[in-house]
């Protein structure tokens, strides 16, 4: 049952009354569909909002496009009238409201005449009129929540898509980690074909994919032994060390990483972890390595600009709007290329793919309506995607296509976002246990050793 619709319930049976912000539309403009029997209220400071976002091709001008259609689908020829219309079998109604004006001993408490006012005056409109019914503003903006609260209207954010926080284990390495395990439980590992039966370690059957790291203790020296639960052949595999274009892993979760790059029966990788850990590093290695497996590898990442300037608000061409956008990628290609002489094969491969456009480097705004087939396609700062987002980019996979998706779920610049309803954490949540799906969580930072204490101690 909805989070929302579940929060508040009265004694009595009549249905709620849900006042949308415009923040909620932009966030999921099927959102209206997903309060149960309740109704919804649209102030009309919503629409003069979402008449701002309705041209344009980022993911907000698209939810803006899509809720105005859902809308006028609803109410056909016909008008809204007081009651609203129908939203579909076993949901509630849906009505726009007329700006209303703070009660009279609300004026003087906001003097700036907002949208985000006008939209809290309107709620506190509809809680008058509906004494007898549970009446609460939706909305992600926090600010917005505490000033509802403030006057005694009830807010709540959307939570839906939001995962809870108690189940969260997204931030968390599942590896699986035996201290001195017997010898002869896991020498198959590292002998004869790499592998043990799952038998050995466990009565219950691991979910596919996954991670154990046995430490072995032998004279004060402690090393580790890798390994992976493959679902198709029901045994523990060796993660062996792999090298790809360069670059080799510095660290266990690195090599848990480049495994998982490099593996063509994993076509759906989820990389977190802070700065300088390696992610995009090691993902973009991997596509190089196999680049003969694909036709096209593309790195993007999401344009996150403050306000609803798009991309073509920025000065210049369309490479100089890019560029602030790309360089953090092509920054990492160039640490591959640098571990390759001037001149050298490598190099020169690299430079031919760019020029090619075999290797495509481009802000995810420019790849919507596309179709990914045969494509290695890496998706860096992906905790800034909503989780329609994501399931938008992975529904537009082909045939032999791969994409990794890398993020820190604690450095989110979407304002509406956090740690629990992007789409990276959703994502992880969603898909866990499945074979073409990995997950892998890098803890240490390689980018230098400065990088490393200024993240644990700044």
């Amino acid at each position: 049952m909805d989070t929302n619709s579940e929060t508040g319930r009265k004694k009595d049976k009549k249905p709620k009354i849900f006042v949308l912000d415009t923040n909620i539309i932009l966030h999921d403009f099927k959102a209206i569909r997903k309060f149960q029997e309740n109704d919804i209220v649209i102030p009309m400071a919503v629409l003069e909002e979402l008449d701002k976002f309705k041209k344009g091709n980022d993911n907000l001008s698209f939810n803006a496009r899509g809720f105005m259609r859902e809308l006028d689908k609803l109410s056909g020829n016909g008008l809204f009238g007081s009651d609203g219309v129908p939203i579909g079998k076993n949901l509630g109604k849906i009505r726009i409201e007329l700006n209303h004006p703070f009660p009279e001993d609300l004026k003087d408490c906001f003097q700036d005449d907002t949208q985000d006012h006008r939209i809290l005056a309107t709620a506190i409109w509809v809680k008058s009129k509906h004494p007898d019914r549970f009446v609460a503003l939706v909305t992600k903006d926090i600010n917005l929540r505490m000033k509802s609260k403030a006057v005694g209207m009830e807010a709540q954010d959307y939570l839906t898509d939001k995962i809870d926080e108690a189940k969260v284990e997204y931030t968390k390495n599942e590896v699986i980690v035996m201290e001195n395990p017997e010898w002869e439980t896991v020498q198959g590992l590292v002998n004869g074909h790499g592998s043990i039966p799952y038998k050995n370690l466990q009565k219950e059957m691991p979910q596919p994919n996954q991670l154990y790291k046995f430490r072995i203790d032998k004279g004060g020296n402690t090393s580790n032994i890798c390994a992976r639960y493959d679902s198709k052949s029901r045994n523990i595999v060796l993660v062996k060390s792999r090298y790809a274009y360069g670059i080799s892993p510095r660290n266990d979760e690195q090599k848990f990483a480049l495994d998982a790059c490099l593996n063509p029966d994993i076509q759906l990788v989820s990389l977190t972890g802070g700065a300088g850990t390696g992610k995009t590093l090691l993902a973009l290695a991997a596509a190089l390595e196999q680049e003969r497996e694909f036709d096209q590898i593309i790195l993007s990442r999401p344009t996150v600009i403050l306000g609803n300037q798009e991309i073509g608000f920025l000065p210049g061409d369309q490479k100089s709007k890019m560029g602030p956008f790309i360089q953090p990628l092509m920054d990492n290609l160039d640490v591959i290329r640098r571990c390759f002489k001037p001149g050298s094969k490598q190099a020169m491969k690299i430079d031919a793919m760019l020029k090619d456009e075999k290797l495509l480097i481009s802000p995810l705004a420019y790849i919507r309506g596309r179709s990914l087939g045969k494509v290695f396609f890496i998706v860096d700062e992906a905790q800034n995607l909503t989780p329609h987002e994501i399931k938008t980019i992975i529904t537009r996979a082909g045939d032999y296509t791969k994409i990794v998706f890398t993020g820190d779920i604690f450095q989110i610049d979407q304002p509406y976002l956090d740690m629990y309803s992007n789409g990276l954490t959703h994502l992880g949540e969603k898909l866990s246990g499945q074979p073409l799906f990995e997950h892998i969580n890098l803890t240490k930072g390689e980018r230098s050793e400065l990088s490393e204490i200024a993240s644990k101690l700044l």
